[in-house]
Order: C-alpha cells, then structure tokens, then sequence
C-alpha cells in the first residue's frame, strides 16, 4: 500500500509541474484529450496501464 501512496504523489507532483510550468501547453492536451474518441481514449489507457504495469514489474524485479 506504501508504494500505491508514493506513486499516487508523483503522479500529483508530476502533473502539478506541468500545470505549473506550461499552463497553455497542458490546457492544449486537455483540450486534445476531450475531443479524441472514446474508443482511443479506451486502447491509449489499456496501453498505458499495460506499460506502467511491465514497468514497475521490471524496476522491482532488479
């Protein structure tokens, strides 16, 4: 549950710097992300859960 919590704050830090340090760059991705398709948004999140997945399997396994 430890390492959830901790990825869950670098997930806010992250994106709150973004938003912090280019503000027009990340309303124009959010802008971006509403008008794509549901279904590519639907395959672009199963395919980054997949890779965060085999990512964190790869940094714990080493």
């Amino acid at each position: 549950m430890f390492d959830f919590i901790a990825a869950l704050g670098l997930v806010f830090a992250i994106e709150g710097i973004l938003f912090a340090a280019v503000p027009n760059l990340a309303k124009d991705a959010l802008r971006s992300a509403a008008e794509t398709p549901a279904d590519r948004m639907r395959l672009i999140g199963l395919g980054s859960a997949v890779l965060g997945v085999v990512l964190v399997w790869v940094a714990r396994g080493m």
